[in-house]
């Protein structure tokens, strides 16, 4: 049979989750390849066609669920929609993904100027920035295959936001040197992530969280429970109260936090390549279920089909009888030049 053009699943992709989640039999493990800008390849457009247009990026999740088949569309282009709505400035090269200009709090040396943080005011998903083209185009593509395939939104986490609006090294030394203007950063973060995730939610959408910036490879453990954890918590319990589960991706190195990640809340953690996901399942397995961990650059960007099919064998052979579920994915985000 080949595998490729006649192999047809058995359930849509909402009748395998539901079953899972109630412990009945299902046709294939669930499978989240991470698509984000590389659905702009599906459709032959540059990724910074996706900036102000929520019916382009509808276009393209679309068309890339429905060639790829996969159990989960998240709308998501970069991490930095909030910020900008903030205030932060986003550069949107020609045809790769967005990243941080300029923060919109332009600190000095000297930190000395920490009064404009209390100007900083929370973004409204329905006018600021780009938020309201991503919701337009999560409307949309609920509208148009919700009813077989979850739909989630991109949220990112208030630490990692807290790090766009004054550049990542700067919040990486106010920790140290001043606390209390992390935290400030990271309410004011959290405010916007409330009204933001409402906004997700009301457009018919699953908030999916990614905090990049708490990872381990970038600030402790301790800093983590100082600083990322309280604010996750009240943003998970928030969603929970909403009536929707939370998957929560933190990048890179998180073995050392993922009691904490269990503990903000999260019903499901997304574990980066740089883990070891049979080290979570033993851990954490039993609380959450896992998603993981087929590496994206080396392996679906740079690896062959027969590098693709080994990954995932040997990660189902690790994870597939993890006690609360495990779902096929990817490390993180595809790179956009994902073949």
């Amino acid at each position: 049979m080949n595998f490729m053009t006649e192999w047809k699943d058995e359930m849509t992709a909402i009748e395998r989750m539901t079953a899972y989640a109630k412990g009945e039999d299902i046709d294939r493990l669930p499978c989240v390849p991470v698509v984000g800008n590389t659905a702009a390849r599906v459709i032959g457009v540059k990724v910074s066609d996706f900036r102000g247009n929520g019916e382009l990026i509808a276009k393209a999740h679309i068309a890339a669920y429905k060639l790829f088949h996969y159990d989960n569309i998240r709308v998501f282009t970069d991490l930095y929609t909030q910020a900008e709505a903030m205030g932060s400035e986003v550069i949107y090269p020609e045809d790769e993904t967005a990243y941080l200009g300029q923060p919109v709090i332009k600190l000095d040396p000297r930190l000395s100027n920490l009064d404009e943080i209390d100007k900083l005011r929370p973004a409204d998903p329905y006018k600021d920035g780009n938020l309201p083209e991503h919701l337009k185009a999560m409307r949309i593509v609920v509208d148009a295959v919700g009813k077989e395939v979850p739909v989630g939104g991109a949220v990112t986490g208030p630490f990692t936001n807290s790090s766009f609006l004054v550049g990542a090294e700067n919040l990486v030394r106010l920790t140290l040197k001043n606390p209390e203007a992390v935290h400030k950063l990271c309410q004011v973060s959290l405010e916007s992530n409330l009204r933001y995730v409402d906004a997700v939610i009301d457009a018919g959408v699953t908030p999916s969280l990614t905090d990049a910036m708490s990872s381990s490879t970038v600030i402790s453990p301790r800093l983590f429970r100082k600083f990322s954890l309280p604010y996750l918590k009240k943003l998970i319990d928030h969603i929970h109260n909403k009536g929707k589960k939370v998957t929560l991706h933190i990048c890179g190195k998180t073995d050392g936090i993922w009691e904490d990640m269990v503990k903000a809340g999260a019903d499901c953690l997304s574990i980066d390549n740089d883990a070891d996901i049979l080290k979570a399942k033993e851990l954490v397995g039993d609380r959450v279920m896992l998603m993981g961990n087929v590496r994206p650059s080396e392996t679906m960007l740079e690896g062959t089909v027969d590098d693709v099919r080994k990954a995932t064998v040997e990660v189902v052979r690790k994870v597939y009888d993890s006690p609360k579920g495990f779902i096929v994915a990817s490390g993180c985000s595809l790179p956009t030049e994902t073949p």
